[in-house]
């Protein structure tokens, strides 16, 4: 069974499902989870599953861990019910029993008085099916040479829960290891039979306090580490069996963080922000210095055809340039890794902290790319040159607007201190190429599709200049902007000659240069 809970203005939804309607239920999660990404939407999204099977391999988990997705699942699983653990052992010698087994969950699903047909299946293909999921998952937490493949991994927080209440589990390894140890405890009967009961697993768990029975909280230890594993393996249902104990606490004990918490690591890194800010602000003074020179070539091209009179100031900037890309490189890192709080990208200080370095460090990293010649071999900047890091901050920026209601383009009563587009400087030198093809092209296709890109830059950078959402050195006289518009300028004199006057002009129509 599928569901899914919200509403047409909703800010949250919640995704769930039972059994194999709890496997559709992740797969709808996470196609609107890419969905919302893509549109970058603030919509929250949680998905929870009952005695959902696993659904795809290491791999898949991995990707669903780097998309930082993990957090949106939770999937309960009881202490006994063998479907979410059928798929960590190969099932194709098992069909007859599970095909039976299938049925008899369907039947007694969609018409409880059919539970009767659980005779069906015999004792014997229950023993089967049971033992051999046990055994393998058994093997499949062994450590060295006697370990096998497991071809299904899970993903998200796993919920066990039992009788006694539930313990909460999200790495992979010690997933798999409580799939075995609470499973181990059972029968063939209960392990089937445990599919069918959520319902009451989940009115138990609404009804139970935080208080356990007198007799746990005698036994509490005194360390309340100690005492939170005994609370777990309580919890866990497991806790009358002697030969599972050690081996449930040493699992739990896996899962405990090492090193330092997320919000730690939050802390830590906002010192680490502050030791590379002066960085930030010697660019920002070589921005400054570059706008007052004679030359009027501005930031951009000042640094792209930075020469030995001002290498000694160049070579500082990109420096500095370098470090703060290995800054915000390792933020990343550190946030794929689940090393920083789940909110982290949220957070005001840091989205407007990577967006302010994004506008006001990419056009040197434009101008690097450009002035080293590195078009020539890789193709143009933003296709072929961009940093992953810039793609990231554009999304984060992106949330944020959606989720404060933002307006971007505000209105200015003067230009922007940087120039909002951040790829800007690479626009134009895609549009100085366009031109210098349109000079050499024969191809009249061609030559209006040039055209046509042409004119959608030069529409698109007047409405960033009218907006006044460019610094100002873009319209400074050897910019290479105004160098190109002025080229552009030349080049539509010289389109409307032709066509005025043809026969002058044959050499340039047959794709001549025309002095």
């Amino acid at each position: 069974m599928l569901e899914i809970v919200g509403s047409k203005d909703t800010k949250s939804v919640v995704i769930t499902g039972h059994s194999i309607g709890g496997a559709t239920a992740s797969l709808c999660t996470l196609w609107l989870l890419s969905y919302l990404q893509s549109i970058s939407s603030s919509v929250s999204v949680l998905c929870i599953t009952y005695g959902a099977p696993l659904l795809g391999n290491e791999s898949f988990s991995q990707i669903i861990f780097k998309e930082r997705w993990g957090g949106n699942f939770c999937h309960v699983v009881s202490k006994h019910d063998i479907m979410p653990r059928l798929l960590f052992a190969p099932i194709t010698s098992l069909s007859t029993q599970l095909n039976s087994l299938l049925q008899f969950w369907h039947l007694s699903m969609t018409s409880p008085d059919m539970g009767k047909l659980a005779n069906q299946i015999s004792e014997k293909e229950k023993d089967k099916l049971f033992t051999a999921v046990v055994d393998y998952l058994e093997t499949a937490t062994q450590d060295g040479e006697t370990s096998v493949p497991i071809l299904f991994h899970p993903f998200g927080s796993y919920f066990f829960v039992s009788e006694e209440g539930a313990v909460c589990v999200d790495s992979s390894a010690a997933i798999i290891k409580m799939m075995h140890l609470t499973l181990a405890t059972s029968s063939p009967a209960s392990s089937i039979e445990d599919h069918l009961k959520y319902g009451d697993y989940v009115n138990k768990m609404s009804a139970q306090t935080l208080y356990q029975s007198n007799s746990m909280q005698k036994s509490i230890p005194d360390s309340s580490y100690e005492a939170g594993l005994e609370l777990a393996i309580q919890s866990s249902g497991i806790a009358n069996q002697e030969s599972a104990i050690t081996s449930a606490k040493e699992c739990l004990k896996t899962t405990r963080r090492m090193g330092p918490s997320p919000t730690l690591n939050a802390a830590s890194l906002a010192l680490s922000l502050s030791k590379v800010v002066p960085y930030r602000a010697q660019i920002e003074w070589y921005k400054t210095w570059c706008e007052k020179q004679d030359d009027q070539m501005g930031y951009y091209d000042s640094f792209k055809s930075r020469n030995s009179s001002s290498s000694k100031r160049g070579m500082k900037v990109n420096i500095n340039r370098c470090k703060l890309a290995r800054f915000w490189n390792n933020v990343i890192d550190m946030l794929e890794r689940g090393e920083l709080p789940h909110d982290f990208d949220k957070r005001a200080k840091w989205v407007y902290t990577s967006h302010f370095y994004k506008l006001l460090v990419e056009p040197l990293d434009i101008a690097e790319y450009y002035g080293k010649g590195m078009h020539r071999t890789k193709g143009h900047y933003i296709q072929h040159g961009r940093e992953r890091r810039y793609e990231i901050f554009d999304r984060w920026w992106k949330d944020e607007t959606v989720t404060t209601g933002k307006e971007e383009n505000k209105e200015r009563s003067k230009f922007a201190s940087l120039t909002q587009d951040s790829c800007f400087w690479a626009r134009v030198e895609e549009a100085r190429d366009w031109l210098n093809c349109v000079r050499s092209e024969r191809d009249t296709n061609k030559l209006a599709l040039l055209w046509d890109k042409i004119e959608n830059f030069e529409k698109y950078a007047i409405d960033l200049i009218e907006n006044k959402e460019v610094s100002s050195d873009v319209l400074f006289k050897n910019s290479s902007y105004s160098i190109w518009v002025e080229d552009l300028r030349e080049l539509k004199q010289l389109k409307a000659k032709v066509q005025r006057f043809p026969h002058q002009f044959t050499g340039f129509l047959d794709g001549e240069v025309v002095p």
